[in-house]
């Protein structure tokens, strides 16, 4: 059996990569990070065709793999988009991002792959980030006329309209919202503590008052004291039957096993059992050994 070897190693390492792409991308990288074993380096947003082109051309991250958008509606430039690039000759990945807002778009870089195209067009749908230069930016994922972007934090999760498909009309169709039951939000507090909201059907329950709560705060308020303890020292029924040994014989009481005749001895050589009511006596124990 032949080995088959291959240019690409099975595991790449880290070691010295970052150092390596930061010198070479220089004043277009804003920051970098290496955690959990992935490399990221963020890149000045205009840039970002130029630092791909010096990564693909002369680092050998010849393939785009995706294109992700993250939202984070709490910063200024609230959107991230991230190119992960993979390398086939070192078998390494990398991941690029820049970050932009609601207005300001994205140099497009279907100048480098053409595969990008679609990939832009799905984070332009899911989360409305343009791209500049994308000849086809349309949507890719959600229906015509669709309105929004769905993958934003903020993005309303119920609305008054509702889509289908219309066999008999043969197209997609809006309708009003219909709900079986008014929509309801959870909040998970504790049955123990409350909510601070009345739910539904609850104001109709015939709650008793609680201020002023049943307490026992005498022994009169338990049927506790000295009158109750000297009622449960008293007997309330007889002796049973059995404490006392009268001599008598009860009238249809059976005869004691012990005084029953032996039975007849058998026939053949046999050994005959004991009585097991008999008291075993001390002639017995000797026959015995």
């Amino acid at each position: 059996m032949t080995t088959v070897l291959h240019s690409a190693p099975k595991f790449a390492s880290n070691d010295g990569v970052l150092e390596t792409l930061s010198t070479a991308l220089g004043s277009m990288v804003v920051s970098t990070l290496e955690a959990h074993g992935e490399i990221s380096i963020i890149v000045e947003r205009d840039s970002i065709e130029d630092a791909l082109r010096l990564l693909r051309d002369e680092h050998s991250y010849q393939q785009l793999v995706e294109i992700a958008g993250v939202d984070y509606p709490g910063r200024a430039e609230r959107f991230e988009v991230v190119y992960m690039l993979l390398s086939l000759t070192k078998n390494h990945r990398v991941m690029v991002k820049v970050s932009t807002d609601e207005d300001t778009p994205v140099p497009t870089v279907t100048t480098l792959w053409p595969v990008a195209g679609w990939l832009e067009r799905e984070v332009f749908d899911m989360y409305g980030v343009t791209f500049d230069g994308n000849t086809d930016l349309r949507r890719i994922l959600t229906d015509y006329g669709f309105e929004g972007h769905p993958f934003r934090k903020d993005f309303p999760l119920t609305g008054y309209t509702e889509l289908r498909y219309s066999e008999e009309e043969g197209r997609v169709v809006y309708e009003p919202v219909e709900l079986a039951q008014d929509f309801r939000t959870f909040d998970f507090t504790s049955p123990w503590e409350g909510a601070d909201y009345v739910l539904p059907g609850d104001e109709k329950a015939d709650v008793p008052p609680i201020d002023d709560p049943k307490v026992t705060e005498s022994p009169k308020d338990t049927g506790a004291g000295a009158k109750a303890d000297d009622k449960a020292a008293k007997k309330v029924s007889a002796g049973s039957p059995a404490e006392k040994d009268t001599g008598k014989k009860a009238a249809g009481a059976p005869e004691a096993t012990e005084d029953a005749p032996d039975r007849a001895a058998s026939k053949g050589d046999v050994e005959e059992t004991k009585g097991a009511t008999v008291p075993e006596t001390k002639s017995d124990k000797e026959d015995d050994k």
